[in-house]
Parts: C-alpha cells; sequence; structure tokens
C-alpha cells in the first residue's frame, strides 16, 4: 500500500467521505488512492478558491468535516481565500497541501512557497518532516480541525512521500475530547443576573451551529421566555418562524431591535464574539447585566465587558442554565413579532411586484417557490444583506452565508458542497451578478459532477454598494462601477456549460422558474433582473422612520 492510500483510508476512518480539489502532477498519488473507491468521493473544481469553499459549504451543512487537495504554491495560496472563510467562521476542514521535497526546499523549487505563508488563516498549520510521521499528523490534523473551537488545518506532505510504501507500524486511535463545560458556580452567577431581569434578550451566535445546540437554545429560550435575536452567523439557529425569533443583527438591523437591545436589562449572548459586523461598528448597546459565552477567552472584554464571562461550550452552558434558572414571564413573543415587524414594515414598502424587481420582492418570490426544508447558500455581496434580514431561514444547517471574511464568490462553490454533503436535500444558491462571475466556473463544476444545485441570480448588472458608496461618500458618477453597457447574458453562459436556465422578471415567474429548477434532478440556473436602482439595505433598513 502507498503511503498515499494510508492517508485515504486514515481520512475515511475518521468519518470524511468527500475531498474536494483539482488535480495536479503532485496530487495525483492521492487522487489515484481514491479512484475505484465506494466510499469516498472526489469532486473536482475549476478554480482552487472554489476548493475550500465547497468544502466550507459541505461543513457548515453537515456539521462534519471534509478534505481539500491542491497543488503547492499557486493552488494553495488560491485556496487560502476559503481557509480563512472557515477560519473565522470556525468551520472544520482538512486541508492536503502537497509540499515541495525538503531537498528541494529553499532552492525556488516549482511552486514554492514558504510553509509560514498559511499560519494566520487556519487553526493549524503543519508541515511533515519525514513519512514515517505523515500517517500520525493525518489523526492529528482531524482531531485538531474537529475540536472545539472548530477550524481548518493545514497539513502539509511532500510530493515524494505518497507514492512510497507506507510505513509499517500502528497509529493509535486518537481522542477528540469533550468539549468544555461551564463551571456550577459560573452558571449559578449568570443564573442569578438573567432572572432578574424585566426585559431580557438573547444573542445567539454561529457557535450554537458549531456546538449543535439549537435544542438548547429553544428550550432555554422558551422556559426563560426571552425573544432571540441571531448574529448573521448564526442565523437559522432558532427558526426564523418560530415565535420566539425577533431577527438577525446585521449591516441592516433596524433602529427598533438596537434600541430593544440597548433598553434591555439582561442579555445573553452565546457563541458570538461581538465582531464589527454584529454590532455595526460597535453601535450596538448592551446591557450592563450581560452575560457572554464564547470558546475563546480572547472574545471576553474585547467589545463588551461581560458581567459574567464563561468560557464553555453552548451545549452543555444552555443545559445548564435550562436546569439552573426558573420559568420567565416577559412577553418575549409580543417584543419579538414587533421587532420582527419592524423589517417587514420597511420592506412592505419596497415590494410592489413590477419589474425590474427589488432585491426583496425577488427574495420574497424565490422563498416561496423553494421548499422550506431547502438549504440556501447564500453569497456576499450588497444583496447579501437583503438575504439576511429578509430571507426566513428554516434551521441551523439549512442557511449558509460567510462570516467576517465576507468573500464574494462563495455562495455557488458552498452550495455545491452542501449538495455534496447532502445528496437527498434540495440546494439552491443565491448570489449577485457581481458574486457569481467570481465562481461562474463552478457551474461547470455542477454540470459534470451530477449536483443538482439551483442557482438564482439577481442582475443588475453593478458592483451595486461599491457604486451607491462612491456616489454619496466621494462624489463619483451614479454607477461608476456599473457594466450595463457590456451586459452578461447568464442564460446563455449557463446553458454553455451544460446547465439549463431560465430568465425570470415578475414574482410569478420568479416562482414557477424557481420551483421547476428545484424539481429537476440537475443543475439549473435563474436569472432575476433587479432594480439597479433600488436602496441599499444597510440605508433603507436602518433609517429611522
Amino acid at each position: 500500500m502507498t503511503l498515499a492510500a494510508a492517508v485515504i483510508d486514515r481520512l475515511v476512518e475518521h468519518g470524511i467521505d468527500t475531498v474536494f480539489g483539482i488535480p495536479g502532477k503532485q496530487t495525483l498519488p492521492l487522487n489515484e488512492a481514491v479512484d475505484g473507491r465506494d466510499d469516498v468521493q472526489f469532486v473536482m473544481a475549476r478554480h482552487e478558491t472554489a476548493v475550500s469553499q465547497q468544502a466550507w459549504g459541505y461543513a457548515e451543512t453537515s456539521g462534519r468535516p471534509a478534505a481539500t487537495v491542491v497543488v503547492p504554491g499557486p493552488g494553495d495560496m488560491n485556496a487560502m481565500n476559503g481557509l480563512k472563510n472557515a477560519y473565522n467562521d470556525n468551520t472544520p476542514l482538512v486541508h492536503i497541501a502537497v509540499e515541495t521535497d525538503p531537498e528541494v526546499r529553499g532552492r525556488d523549487g516549482i511552486h514554492e512557497t514558504p510553509p509560514e505563508t498559511y499560519d494566520t488563516v487556519t487553526k493549524a498549520n503543519r508541515v511533515v518532516k519525514n513519512p514515517d510521521g505523515v500517517l500520525a499528523e493525518v489523526e492529528r490534523a482531524v482531531e485538531t480541525a474537529t475540536t472545539a473551537p472548530k477550524g481548518p488545518v493545514r497539513l502539509g506532505i511532500p510530493k515524494s512521500y505518497l507514492p512510497a510504501a507506507a510505513p509499517k507500524g500502528g497509529v493509535a486511535v486518537t481522542d477528540t475530547g469533550q468539549p468544555e463545560a461551564p463551571p456550577a458556580g459560573t452558571v449559578a452567577d449568570a443564573a442569578s443576573i438573567l432572572e432578574g431581569a424585566d426585559a431580557p434578550v438573547v444573542i445567539a451566535g454561529g457557535g450554537v451551529r458549531s456546538a449543535n445546540a439549537s435544542e438548547e437554545l429553544l428550550a432555554f429560550a422558551e422556559r426563560y421566555d426571552a425573544p432571540v435575536l441571531t448574529t448573521y452567523k448564526g442565523k437559522g439557529v432558532i427558526p426564523e418562524d418560530h415565535p420566539l425569533s425577533a431577527g438577525v443583527l446585521c449591516g441592516a438591523t433596524t433602529p427598533e431591535m438596537h434600541e430593544y437591545v440597548a433598553e434591555a436589562d439582561a442579555a445573553l449572548a452565546i457563541g458570538t464574539d461581538f465582531d464589527e459586523l454584529v454590532t455595526r461598528g460597535r453601535t450596538l448597546e448592551v446591557p450592563d447585566a450581560l452575560v457572554h459565552v464564547t470558546l475563546s477567552p480572547d472574545d471576553l472584554g474585547t467589545n463588551y465587558e461581560p458581567a459574567v464571562g464563561i468560557v464553555a461550550d453552548a451545549k452543555s452552558t444552555l443545559a445548564a442554565l435550562t436546569a439552573e434558572i426558573p420559568a420567565g414571564d416577559h412577553d418575549a413573543e409580543t417584543v419579538a413579532d414587533r421587532l420582527r415587524a419592524s423589517v417587514a414594515r420597511r420592506v412592505d414598502e419596497l415590494v410592489d411586484g413590477e419589474p425590474p424587481l427589488t432585491s426583496p420582492g425577488a427574495l420574497r418570490a424565490v422563498r416561496e417557490a423553494v421548499p422550506e426544508d431547502a438549504i440556501v447558500a447564500a453569497d456576499a455581496g450588497g444583496f447579501r444583506i437583503w438575504t439576511l434580514a429578509t430571507f426566513p431561514a428554516a434551521g441551523p444547517r439549512s442557511y449558509v452565508n460567510p462570516g467576517s471574511w465576507a468573500t464574494m464568490g462563495s455562495g455557488l462553490p458552498s452550495a455545491l458542497g452542501a449538495q455534496a454533503a447532502n445528496p437527498d436535500s434540495d440546494v439552491v444558491a443565491l448570489a449577485g451578478d457581481g458574486g457569481l462571475m467570481m465562481a461562474i466556473h463552478e457551474l461547470h463544476t455542477a454540470a459534470a459532477e451530477g449536483l443538482p444545485v439551483t442557482t438564482v441570480v439577481f442582475r443588475n448588472e453593478d458592483y451595486a454598494i461599491i457604486s451607491d458608496g462612491a456616489e454619496r461618500e466621494h462624489g463619483l458618477p451614479k454607477g461608476t462601477y456599473a457594466w450595463g453597457e457590456s451586459p452578461i447574458d447568464f442564460v446563455a453562459l449557463a446553458e454553455s456549460m451544460g446547465v439549463d436556465a431560465a430568465r425570470a422578471a415578475t414574482p410569478a415567474e420568479v416562482r414557477e422558474a424557481v420551483a421547476d429548477a428545484v424539481d429537476a434532478d440537475e443543475p439549473r440556473l435563474v436569472e432575476v433582473p433587479t432594480d439597479p436602482d433600488e436602496p441599499q439595505a444597510s440605508d433603507y433598513l436602518t433609517r429611522s422612520d
């Protein structure tokens, strides 16, 4: 058995059944090891940037890590974008980078880059020093990636090691350990602060998803009777049709939401680091009676000083707080309904149904056509803010969007990863035309791999959020970064890559085209022209009435 085959064996033994990558001369021993096996699949992308984004979407929607394989140098550095995205989002994946051989390193070998280049975009970055250590390092990489706080691990394996015979000897099975449980005394302190509140709020972040703690979040919120605001990375950790779901903290949070948090007399913030996007540049005011639960000690006190700070797992902490705290009576459903209405009222003003549709109007039609249990992956860009505020998510693994890295071009690749992880689920990618053009090549991956993702592209022929800022803040002409004089025909472009496509301009057409695409057992694209003059969500939803 070659060492490459042994590496694949180890990954499969740890439940990694999908490898995303682009083959190169250096990676062929690993591709050969995958070929012909029925317990692991290789998904071939069209660009290395998409490779790590696909693995990110796989893990975000399944909770399981995937592996990625790229060539050294350009391949590795292209993949850095998705690795940083996974790192910021605490998403587990094992990135196998075929490294320059030791005897060549330092002599400007082909694709050679210093291994430390990747230190800041991964949870761990390790280069194997000799063939005998490869399998142990694979075990260690999986353990590190899947141990909370989770994250991507880069494992550099020199290319000459892979075709050689696997070394003899066993590798002990690693123990990923148990998540950190909160100290009983600290839980009691937190409960004593929370139970005295008359107008509390819960702020739930992506750490709730990572900990698979949505059930515990619901149990706590229902017992405590508190409205739940999620962060943009926590979107979906409470179903957004639940009566206690109050909205999403993001760049388009309404004044009513900010005011409620500011006037609350206690807050439980769990699984969030209170980053700049959640707090809208730290303009969010939180109560002094703040209980902050996170797995990273560095998060405590960085933006807000907690009354009680707990470094522990979200799942066990929520369960402990639910057992400790008495039942509350805070009229939370009324509060949540009022906060949701603060978004709906503003959105309704923009939804008239006349072409060209506004983004919220188009999104409403898409939501009506997409099954509730479908998985939706949203790209970054201006339209994503509308999506965060107006497109309801049904569950913790049903909605994917990039966190604070906010990289454009991730929507379609992450949807392909989600489809590979969930072959029996409907998967829909939502993208603006600017973002989709950064990953348009992955439509061909969808066709070639038979991944039946539905891609909905919102076409306004402009980097609109950038053009808007350029006009308002810098005095540049309106639509400075538009390309309307060189329009893109996404229907023709998709069909040239083997993906059936349709154009839909009215709500009825959107509903019909999207429903037909989702029902088809093949990749489809729906192009929706949207109003290039619509307001930006970050301005429109945040205005005071």
